[in-house]
């Protein structure tokens, strides 16, 4: 079976994918997805696959949004970390659920079931609407944006809250930085990625290499060829960060409203 994995949290997924490979090496995972906005983009130009595994809660918003676009037929596993109170919606025309962290012997179980859909060929019943319905009223359902990345240090996953981030750099690899200075690498592919979990309103994506937290800055120098120079506070005050005289305005706009 091919199936896509729908999940904002890298090392999550990682562990997930490591799962799956364990209780059944039959599922090929083509995929993952780290927002509702590839996701979306992703079912635009590709075929659905054989299953999906899905996070209900991702950083920009509610997996089940998804459904308001594409009806999908492949039988979905959702993952959450709410409880099987919050969660009573799910038993409901056969659509299975996992709560985290995930229990592999669970995990078979589903796994298992999916097949069985799928070697049916039979279209999987699905009542989204009222899944959707019952879980938007659930208690703590209305993050829209990321509150924190889990980072590697040390052998040991560390989580680093949004509100303790000056800024975001491109290297040859992913880092944090943290309003003390602190910094950390982090699992994304690319800054796009990142940008798509962050509230606009406190960060601002300044160039390829930077992504910078509203109040990180310190002063900004215009230059003659309408360019701007970021400087930020200490003790991250060593980068200065370019916008480019295209971007300029933009960023005026953002940091003056």
């Amino acid at each position: 079976m091919k199936a896509l994995i729908v999940e904002d949290e890298i090392l999550i997924a990682k562990e997930l994918q490591s799962k799956i490979k364990s209780v059944a090496d039959d599922v090929d995972i083509i995929e993952v997805l780290p927002s509702l906005k590839t996701a979306k983009k992703w079912f635009m130009n590709n075929a659905e696959p054989d299953l999906i595994f899905m996070d209900i809660q991702l950083s920009d918003g509610i997996s089940f949004e998804i459904f308001e676009t594409y009806k999908l037929s492949c039988p979905i596993v959702f993952t959450t970390a709410y409880d099987e109170y919050a969660m009573r919606a799910f038993k409901v025309n056969g659509v299975d659920y996992l709560l985290k962290p995930i229990d592999e012997d669970e995990l078979k179980r589903a796994i298992d079931k999916c097949r069985t859909i799928v070697a049916s060929a039979n279209p999987y019943p699905t009542d989204i609407s009222k899944m959707a319905g019952e879980f938007k009223s659930s208690p703590g359902s209305n993050l829209q944006f990321k509150e924190k990345f889990v980072v590697n240090f040390r052998n040991q996953w560390l989580p680093i809250n949004i509100k303790d981030i000056a800024c975001f750099m491109r290297d040859s690899l992913n880092y944090i930085y943290t309003f003390k200075g602190e910094y950390y690498s982090f699992d994304f592919n690319t800054l796009e990625e990142v940008e798509e979990l962050l509230d606009p309103k406190l960060f601002y994506r300044a160039n390829r290499q930077f992504i910078v937290h509203i109040d990180s800055i310190n002063s900004i120098k215009p230059l003659e060829n309408q360019k701007l120079t970021i400087r930020l506070k200490e003790p991250n005050q060593k980068f200065e960060i370019d916008i480019s005289r295209e971007k300029a305005p933009s960023f005026k706009k953002w940091l003056n409203r």
